[in-house]
C-alpha cells in the first residue's frame, strides 16, 4: 500500500491514457469521438514527456498536472492586481494612483466620496497645510524659464512634462501619441536616450534630447561622441533642451546591451546605429572622466547646440561624487542650466532586482541634497531643478516643488494616461495595450488620435489640481510652496514639519565657512574636482 501511495501521482497520466483507449475503441461507434481521443493522446505523450525530462523536477514527478503550477505562476500578478491587492497596495502603483490617472485622462469625475482610504495615523502619511484665506487661481498653466546667462536660447518649461521613455522600449504609436498630446498641452517630452524617431518628428511636441552613454544621435562607429551629428540632431527646432544622462533611478550605475534581433530597421534610423549588429550602451561615458572634463563636455553641448539650454540627469549615489561636480562648475565657471533629480523608485526601463530594489537615493532625499548642495556653493539661482519619481498627482507635484524642485518630470504617469494597465510585461514584448512593444499587431491597439488627447486631458487635469491646491494653501503659484506647507507623520503620535525633514541649508554655506550639522561640509571637503574618486 505505501508504494502504491507513492505512485499516486502518476495517476492523472494513467487516467488520460486509459480515457485515450476508452475514446479509440469508441471511435469504432461514432467518429466524434477521435476528437477526445486526440485530446488525451495528446496529454498523454505530454505526461511521458515531462517524465523524461530533466530540466524541470516537479514535472517529473508530477506528469501533466505540473503544468498548473506554471499557468498558475504564468497569470499570478493578473490575478493579484484584480482579485486580491488592495486599492492602496504599492507594487509599484495603487489601484488609487492609476485609477486617478485614467480618470483624469478620459476627463470623467475623480471625486470620490465617504472621506480618505488613507491610514492618517500611520508612519510615513503626509498632508498639505491649507490656509483659513484660501485663493483662487484662474490660470493653471504654471512655468519656469530653463536657462542661465550663459544660454541663448532660454525655454518655458511646463511645471509637470513627460521623462525620459525611449523609442524602441516604447512603441512608434506610444512616443506618437505622448508627443502629439506634448504639443496639444503645451509641454515638454523627453526623447530618453533612444534618441528622436520619426514618431517623435511626427506629433510636434517640444522635445528634451537625452544624450546618454551610448550617444545614440551623435554616435560614431565605434561608439563614441560625434559632434558634427550631435550638431544636427540638437538643431532640429522641436528641441528645446539638450540633457546628458548620467544615470537613471530604475538602474543606476548599470548598462544596457540592445541585441541585434531587437533593433529594427526604425530604431537603427533614429539611433544611427546599424542592423545585425548588438549595440551597447556602457554604465560610463567615454566623452569625459572627471568632473573638470564633465563641465567642458557640457560647455561643448551648449555652443554645438547654438546655446539651448544643457543640463544633466541623475539619480544620487555617493553624495561626494555630485560635490565634485559642483566644484567643478565653481572652477571652470561652467555651470549647466538644470540638473534632473531622478529617484530609486523611478523605473519604466527593465531593471536587475537588485538594482531596482536597491541602488541609489530616493527622489526626495536625492532632491534636497542637490538642492542644499547648490545653495551652499551659491549656485542654486543659476541651476533650475526637476525632479522624476513616482510623481502622478497635483500633491506629488507640490511636494517635489517644496522641497527645492522647479518642475516635475513623470513616465509611468503618462504610460497610464495612453493605456498601460501596469502589466509589468514591458520586457517582454508581449505589453497587452500596445504601449511597450515593437509587435506591430499589438501595437495597433494603441489609437494615437484617442490616447494623445487623453495625455493631453491627464496634464491640464493634473494642473489644474494644482492650481487648487496651491490656492488652498494661500498661495498664487505652486512654484512658492516651501517645506513649511507639509507635515510628516514619523510615528502614531509624533508629527515632524517639513521645514525639519528637508530643510533649506544658509545660502553660501559650504564657501563661506559656515558650519553645518549634516555632514555636508565633510563630504565637500573630500570632494575634487579632478576627479571623482574620493581622496585618499
Amino acid at each position: 500500500m505505501q508504494k502504491l501511495a507513492t505512485l499516486e501521482r502518476y495517476t492523472p497520466l494513467a487516467g488520460l491514457a486509459a480515457l485515450s483507449l476508452l475514446c479509440l475503441l469508441a471511435s469504432l461507434w461514432s467518429g466524434w469521438m477521435l476528437l477526445p481521443f486526440a485530446v488525451c493522446a495528446a496529454l498523454s505523450l505530454l505526461g511521458v514527456y515531462d517524465i523524461r525530462q530533466s530540466s524541470h523536477s516537479i514535472l517529473r514527478n508530477y506528469p501533466v498536472m505540473g503544468h498548473m503550477r506554471f499557468l498558475f505562476e504564468g497569470i499570478r500578478p493578473e490575478i493579484r492586481q484584480y482579485l486580491i491587492e488592495s486599492d492602496q497596495d504599492e507594487e509599484p502603483f495603487s489601484r488609487d494612483s492609476r485609477s486617478l490617472v485614467y480618470q483624469r485622462a478620459k476627463g470623467v469625475e475623480d471625486k470620490r466620496p465617504f472621506g480618505t482610504r488613507k491610514r492618517v495615523y500611520d508612519s510615513g502619511y503626509s498632508w498639505l497645510t491649507h490656509s483659513i484665506a484660501p485663493v483662487h487661481l484662474d490660470n493653471s498653466d504654471f512655468r519656469v524659464t530653463v536657462g542661465n546667462a550663459a544660454c541663448k536660447q532660454p525655454y518655458s518649461a511646463s511645471l509637470y512634462n513627460i521623462s525620459a521613455m525611449s523609442f524602441g522600449s516604447l512603441s512608434a504609436n506610444a512616443i506618437q501619441a505622448l508627443n502629439t498630446g506634448a504639443k496639444m498641452g503645451g509641454f515638454a517630452h523627453d526623447t530618453g536616450e533612444g534618441s528622436v524617431s520619426r514618431y517623435h518628428r511626427a506629433g510636434g511636441g517640444d522635445l528634451i534630447y537625452q544624450v546618454a552613454s551610448g550617444y545614440f544621435g551623435a554616435r560614431a562607429a565605434d561608439g563614441t561622441f560625434d559632434r558634427e551629428k550631435f550638431a544636427v540632431t540638437a538643431a532640429l527646432p522641436q528641441i528645446k533642451m539638450i540633457e546628458l544622462k548620467l544615470s537613471q533611478g530604475a538602474k543606476p550605475g548599470h548598462g544596457g546591451m540592445l541585441p541585434a534581433a531587437k533593433i529594427t530597421a526604425e530604431i537603427a534610423e533614429a539611433r544611427g546605429i546599424p542592423m545585425g549588429v548588438d549595440c551597447s550602451s556602457p554604465a560610463g561615458h567615454s566623452a569625459f572622466s572627471t568632473p573638470l572634463e564633465m563641465m567642458r563636455f557640457l560647455g561643448e553641448l551648449r555652443e554645438l547646440s547654438g546655446g539651448k539650454p544643457v543640463g544633466f540627469k541623475l539619480c544620487i549615489g555617493h553624495r561626494r561624487e555630485f560635490m565634485c561636480i559642483v566644484k567643478a562648475m565653481l572652477e571652470t565657471g561652467i555651470v549647466p542650466d538644470f540638473i534632473v533629480v531622478d529617484g530609486a523608485e523611478g523605473g519604466t526601463g527593465a531593471a536587475p532586482v537588485e538594482f531596482s530594489n536597491h541602488v541609489g537615493m530616493p527622489m526626495a532625499e536625492g532632491l534636497s541634497f542637490v538642492h542644499n548642495t547648490l545653495r551652499g556653493a551659491g549656485l542654486r539661482d543659476q541651476v533650475k531643478l526637476g525632479a522624476a519619481g513616482k510623481i502622478v498627482s497635483a500633491f506629488d507635484i507640490a511636494r517635489a516643488l517644496a522641497i527645492g524642485a522647479d518642475w516635475c518630470n513623470a513616465a509611468r504617469g503618462f504610460m497610464f494616461a495612453i493605456g498601460c494597465i501596469q502589466a509589468q510585461a514591458c520586457h517582454t514584448n508581449k505589453c497587452p495595450v500596445g504601449v511597450a512593444t515593437q509587435d506591430p499587431l499589438r501595437q495597433r491597439a494603441l489609437d494615437v488620435g484617442d490616447k494623445s488627447q487623453r495625455v493631453a486631458r491627464f496634464h491640464a487635469n493634473t494642473m489644474k489640481a494644482l492650481a487648487e491646491m496651491a490656492g488652498a494653501a494661500g498661495l498664487h503659484d505652486p512654484r512658492d510652496f516651501l517645506p513649511r506647507h507639509f507635515m510628516l507623520r514619523q510615528a502614531e503620535n509624533q508629527m515632524t514639519s517639513g521645514d525639519e525633514a528637508f530643510p533649506y541649508l544658509p545660502e553660501g554655506f559650504l564657501i563661506n565657512g559656515i558650519t553645518d550639522s549634516q555632514g555636508y561640509k565633510a563630504r565637500w571637503d573630500r570632494a575634487d574636482s579632478a576627479s571623482f574618486a574620493p581622496k585618499d
